[in-house]
């Protein structure tokens, strides 16, 4: 059946909806320039996204650690230390010291109140003045008792006197000699008194025993000091003292580990209150008996040298070593993993982490020591420098610290 003319009006094209397609394409393609045009301007101008890396730190070592056997703790003490009292008993008079007084031997420390037994001195030492003279009494008497006994042997050999009278003179030239005898033991005991009246004087003057240095004091002018402290607010030790040549180290060993140590084995020594100074020294004892509480072992370290900066009870931490270490050998360096250490054309350098970026530090690589290479550059202690970096990371490249 044939289509009517109505039907084939549809087919007809409509030339005035063209122009609307072409400005819809045209307006698409702007917005696709604009796009293209953003994307490129964001990759050049946003910055690029950082790369996450390991880091290592930058540490200060010493080259002795190298030889450590073993670690302990303990404290610096002086081997002797007294505390300093009196054997009388009174008030203290005088104190010439204070803490950190330094005294020789004999030195007078501090003396009590000793009037009273400076009088019993003073009557002993009358007791022995009159117990000579009694002496010297008893000596003329003795020697003209012998006179009158010779003489009188003389005139009885001519019949002069009677054997009755010889008699009595031998009787007194006898009881003279016994009174010398007698006086001279009484002058004997006087001055034992007296020596014994003087040894309590010098009972009342402190001395130090042995040079060392104050290191407290326990009683001030005017407190009652006793021998044993044994009356209420009395004062036993007046002072406290200590030879600091004689100072080491007391440091607890556990006993497994005793078999890695000797007398006479290298240590070194570090003091926490001297943490940049390291002091080489020796163990001198080793305590033959185990603390069962603890299960360790008392170890006595000499040190070589005696610093005056070293105090007793510090406290210390000391390293055994395999072998004997040099001065040279306690100084710090700086030091890295050698693995963070690598080459960027002629140069050996370290990546550092700083503000975010890799920044490459030319080093100067040192002696290894264990897995540390020792370094020096333009960097300190405590900065991070990057583990195994990749090749293309170079100064400036955004890092990111993985996370641990």
């Amino acid at each position: 059946m044939a289509e009517s003319p109505a039907d084939l009006s549809k087919l007809k094209i409509d030339r005035g909806a063209m122009p609307v397609r072409r400005r819809r394409r045209r307006w698409i393609t702007w917005v696709g320039l604009a796009v293209v045009i953003a994307a490129v301007a964001a990759a050049l101008l946003l910055p690029p996204r950082p790369v996450t890396v390991q880091t290592t730190p930058i540490v200060t070592t010493y080259p002795s650690q190298q030889y450590m056997l073993l670690n302990a703790t303990g404290y610096v003490v002086a081997q002797r230390k007294a505390a300093i009292a009196s054997k009388a008993t009174g008030r203290l008079e005088w104190l010439g010291v204070a803490e950190g007084s330094r005294v020789k031997t004999g030195e007078v420390i501090a003396r009590i109140d000793n009037r009273d037994v400076v009088a019993q001195g003073q009557s002993a030492q009358a007791n022995v003045i009159a117990a000579r003279a009694a002496l010297q009494q008893t000596l003329a008497e003795e020697r003209d008792a012998v006179a009158q006994l010779r003489r009188n042997q003389d005139l009885l050999t001519k019949g002069f006197v009677s054997q009755a009278s010889i008699d009595t003179v031998q009787a007194r030239a006898d009881r003279a000699i016994a009174g010398v005898a007698n006086a001279k033991a009484t002058v004997g005991a006087a001055e034992a008194t007296a020596r014994n009246a003087q040894v309590s004087v010098d009972y009342t003057v402190i001395r130090a025993p042995f040079d060392g240095v104050i290191l407290s004091k326990s009683a001030n002018v005017g407190d009652i000091v006793t021998p044993f402290s044994s009356a209420a607010d009395s004062k036993g030790a007046v002072v406290t003292m200590a030879d600091m040549t004689t100072l080491e180290v007391e440091a607890d060993v556990a006993e497994s580990n005793l078999s890695k140590i000797k007398v006479g084995q290298p240590a070194e020594i570090l003091l926490d209150a001297l943490p940049d100074s390291r002091f080489r020294g020796r163990i001198s004892r080793i305590v033959p008996t185990i603390d069962r509480a603890k299960a360790t072992v008392m170890t006595k370290v000499k040190f070589d040298a005696i610093d005056p900066r070293i105090l007793p009870e510090m406290s210390a931490k000391v390293s055994f070593l395999s072998q004997e270490v040099s001065p040279e050998q306690q100084k710090s360096l700086l030091a890295v993993a050698s693995d963070a250490i690598v080459r960027r054309g002629s140069q050996s350098v370290v990546l550092l982490v700083r503000e975010g970026s890799a920044v490459a530090v030319p080093v100067q690589t040192g002696q290894t020591i264990g897995d540390l290479t020792a370094i020096a550059g333009d960097f300190k202690s405590g900065e991070r420098a990057i583990a195994k970096p990749a090749e293309d990371l170079v100064t400036g490249t955004p890092v990111k610290v993985a996370a641990k």
